[in-house]
């Protein structure tokens, strides 16, 4: 794919349709894996064809974009704009309520306080005594956030910039790992150790949580399965984990 990019683009100046489609084509089951991810954290009432269409716009704008030079394969480039596109689409939505956000929020505050307090990780009973709920509560809780349990380093790092284009973002960063960019470099081994050291101090099952969904590429129900527990724990424990991330990285990145 990366040499039939760059000989059409060295021979037309450009993509030519025929190619784009057979791209877009392609790369449909990549699409409709990345919205199904992502669906996974979202309310009944988003409708994920809207979804899909805007990930072919991102992909189409990874293909004009696309540069063969920076050494990165364009499936990698391709999943970030399709991911970008699809997360800037929900954000501008607005789809979850203020409350909703108010109450993410709280949570996420409630564990960053505890765990400083006790200079380690926070249990469930900790922390909804914190906010003085009684754990059936809390659980509730917790479901009713999940849907906006997703990190976004853009945010945490600072944001893109003011044109909205990701070219300075840290999805780039990623994507040209090959850059003679010393600072670049610094920053993104930086980033990773930090959230590679934030992951280290959860407790072993929400570690065990990230690590089958993120990098096993495992749904709930099948982690649920694997765990002995039900599809609706391991949610509770997903939360759980990405809102003590949200906090840890934030705390770490100010001190950086």
């Amino acid at each position: 794919m990366e040499a039939q990019l760059r000989d059409a683009k060295a021979k037309h100046g450009e993509i030519p349709s025929s190619l784009r489609e057979q791209i877009v084509l392609e790369h449909a089951p990549l699409i409709r894996y990345i919205v199904n991810r992502i669906a996974v954290r979202l309310p009944s009432h988003i409708d994920l064809d809207d979804l899909h269409n805007t990930g072919v716009i991102g992909l189409m704008d990874a293909i004009e974009k696309y540069d063969p030079g920076k050494n990165c394969k364009f499936k990698t480039y391709a999943e970030f704009r399709i991911k970008g596109a699809i997360l800037d689409q929900l954000r501008s939505l607005d789809w979850v309520p203020r409350s909703v956000r108010q109450k993410s929020r709280k949570l996420e505050r409630a564990y960053g306080e505890v765990e400083q307090r006790l200079g380690r990780s926070a249990t469930e009973d900790e922390v909804a005594d914190s906010l003085g709920l009684q754990l059936d509560k809390f659980h509730e809780l917790l479901n009713q956030v999940r849907g906006i349990s997703l990190v976004n380093l853009e945010e945490i790092r600072g944001g893109a910039g003011q044109d909205g284009d990701r070219s300075g973002s840290f999805a780039d960063i990623i994507e040209d790992v090959h850059a003679e960019n010393p600072f670049a470099s610094f920053k993104l081994a930086e980033m990773k150790g930090i959230i590679a050291d934030t992951i280290g101090t959860l407790p072993e099952k929400e570690r065990l949580v990230i690590s089958l969904y993120y990098y096993e590429d495992l749904n709930m129900k099948e982690i649920g399965n694997i765990l002995g527990i039900t599809e609706s724990r391991v949610c509770q424990i997903h939360t759980k984990s990405v809102l003590r991330l949200r906090s840890k990285l934030k705390n770490n990145l100010e001190r950086a």
